[in-house]
């Protein structure tokens, strides 16, 4: 199979081409840095500079979509949301309109979206079915998924994948939690109550590949563990396997003074669950936090 990625050299994307490339597959990967493309991908990979650079005439079994700047990246100003936005919808667009024009479309496009998509729910179960709350997240998903369902126009398989937050070595949001951990400084955001919907990496490319293989799947799909969990308990989890206390308290205020707008994503939470992909048999290597963490932070 041949597969146009997008997002092929963020912490996702590497891990996705790499289990690709092991299946015989052919990637080509959009990149504003081909040279960085080689390095971190290898030879067998083809770097594409521009969309426009392809001809009418290519044709890609599948395109997956996981392009974006980071949520994280400061503190959300009106420029920086702009960014946050544009990084995903824009190549999103171009990719509709590259099947759009292409004399055979793709058999799937699987394309990122987020968790995010439902705002905050509180204790409340979340899945794909679920209505989203008039947040910055929400409507930058929506938008989002918007562009990417227009290719269902084309008669493609559309996949949408909410994604928690992934677990996983060398990078993710675990990366800059680690030493502070270590250091005994790891503690609770706010209240410690909010959900955290997560997943490890390896279940989350898992999922993308069961997707890829399943010609009747088609629609949103929550990429998370099944067993999602509060802030408290994560940081209990994760202290306890780093063998450190964790007796550190951030205060929301705190937060909401230091992050304004994006303190959002950490006092509030989805206890989202994997309703479609579970339903279409999936089974998880790591649906257990304790686990999960245990094999990530295995030396």
């Amino acid at each position: 199979m041949k597969y146009l990625i997008t997002g092929g050299t963020g912490f996702i994307g590497r891990e996705l081409c790499q289990a690709l490339l092991t299946r015989n597959h052919s990637l080509v990967v959009l990149s504003r840095s081909p040279e960085k493309v080689v390095t971190t991908l290898g030879k067998q990979v083809t770097p594409l500079n521009h969309l426009q650079d392809l001809a009418s005439s290519e044709y890609f079994d599948g395109i997956i979509n996981l392009a974006g700047a980071p949520i994280f990246g400061g503190r959300w100003t009106d420029k920086r949301k702009r960014v946050i936005c544009n990084s995903r919808i824009q190549i999103t667009q171009d990719l509709v309109e590259f099947i759009a024009r292409s004399h055979k479309k793709p058999g799937v496009f699987l394309s990122g979206s987020a968790v995010g998509f439902y705002g905050d729910h509180g204790d409340h179960f979340v899945s794909e079915t679920s209505p989203g709350y008039d947040e910055f997240g929400h409507r930058l998903c929506v938008d989002w998924e918007r562009e990417a369902e227009k290719a269902s126009d084309q008669s493609v398989r559309v996949c949408l994948l909410r994604t928690g937050l992934v677990v996983g070595k060398n990078g993710g949001f675990l990366k800059p939690m680690i030493l502070p951990f270590k250091l005994g400084l790891g503690g609770r955001l706010g209240s410690g109550q909010q959900w955290m919907p997560w997943i490890h990496l390896h279940d989350h490319i898992s999922i993308i590949l069961h997707l890829l293989e399943k010609p009747t799947l088609e629609g949103i799909f929550n990429l998370t563990s099944p067993n999602p969990v509060t802030n408290r308990e994560f940081t209990r989890t994760l202290a306890g396997i780093l063998h450190r206390p964790a007796f550190l308290h951030i205060p929301a205020w705190a937060l909401n003074l230091i992050l304004g707008e994006m303190s959002e994503l950490l006092l509030g939470g989805q206890r989202a669950i994997p309703t479609r992909i579970q339903d279409a048999g999936f089974s998880f290597k790591y649906p257990t936090l304790d686990v999960a963490l245990q094999n990530v932070l295995a030396d």
